[in-house]
């Protein structure tokens, strides 16, 4: 059971748009978007936007508080956070590994 949450809850994490919320609602001011707001923000359709909120919902990682017309989203629980900064973590470490193996290749030596 822990391991089917675990492969449900990285598979809803994993879309690159999805990570971008997560971060464009890490950044802002209120700590809340709405779909508009973050519509402009990544440059695709309401639709599109709304669509991947609609997962993040379903999933528990994002709440709605509706006010008026609009819906202001957050994410549930801020850990997730955590999650993301670990991921860049390992990703700038691999980066590093990647640079220092091509500074050590000599010119003109193909790497398999």
């Amino acid at each position: 059971m822990l391991q089917q949450f675990k492969a449900d809850l990285f598979r809803s994490l994993g879309h690159p748009v999805r990570i971008r919320i997560f971060e464009l609602l890490r950044t802002s001011a209120t700590g809340e978007l709405t779909v508009s707001e973050l519509q402009e923000q990544l440059g695709i359709e309401a639709s599109s936007v709304s669509q991947q909120l609609a997962l993040l919902r379903a999933r528990g990682l994002v709440v709605g508080r509706k006010e008026n017309t609009r819906v202001y989203y957050r994410v549930a629980d801020e850990r997730v956070f955590e999650l993301l900064d670990v991921a860049r973590a390992i990703f700038e470490s691999q980066l590093s590994a990647m640079q220092e193996m091509a500074e050590a290749t000599p010119e003109g030596v193909a790497l398999a």
